[in-house]
């Protein structure tokens, strides 16, 4: 049975459907179709800590469907802005899972994964599955990508 590791960069994918469909996406339906016939090694979910109650009870939606929830606080920097990235997270946590598992699932748009994918199909021949709003998400990292799955009304909240 095929091994995978599941990593959402949550912020992206928030957006991403948002901006593109205007709904949110479906975990449920994409945790049901991504295990099926698969062997999970774990599953991880990178999300902000604003420390608001609906953020609060998504992130609980997200453990009781099988994630390790993992936050990170709001930076507010001095002009105002504020600053949230799980990147280097996520790339150090996919790069040491690459070599447990079969497949590396990575949900993102974001293109400065490819490196990364690139190097563990390279060092480890870990299979890259990603999955991403087709229109926001880099063509680098579908390049890099053993598979490309696109992020459709049939992986989306009704």
């Amino acid at each position: 049975m095929e091994k995978i590791t599941i990593f959402v960069d949550v912020q992206n994918i928030y957006y991403t459907c948002r901006q593109t469909y205007g709904r949110n996406f479906d975990y449920n339906k994409f945790w049901a179709e991504v295990t099926q016939n698969r062997e999970l090694v774990g599953a991880y979910a990178y999300a902000t800590d604003r420390g608001d109650a609906k953020q609060m009870q998504f992130q609980s939606i997200l453990h009781a469907i099988g994630f390790t929830v993992k936050l990170k606080p709001v930076l507010k920097r001095r002009d105002g802005s504020t600053k949230a990235d799980w990147d280097i997270g996520i790339a150090l946590d996919v790069y040491e899972a690459a070599q447990q598992c079969d497949t590396v699932v990575l949900l993102t748009g974001d293109g400065d994964f490819g490196l990364l994918l690139d190097r563990i199909k390279r060092r480890f021949d870990t299979n890259c599955e990603v999955y991403g709003v087709p229109a926001l998400t880099s063509d680098i990292l579908i390049s890099a990508a053993s598979r490309f799955v696109p992020i459709d009304a049939a992986l989306l909240l009704s």
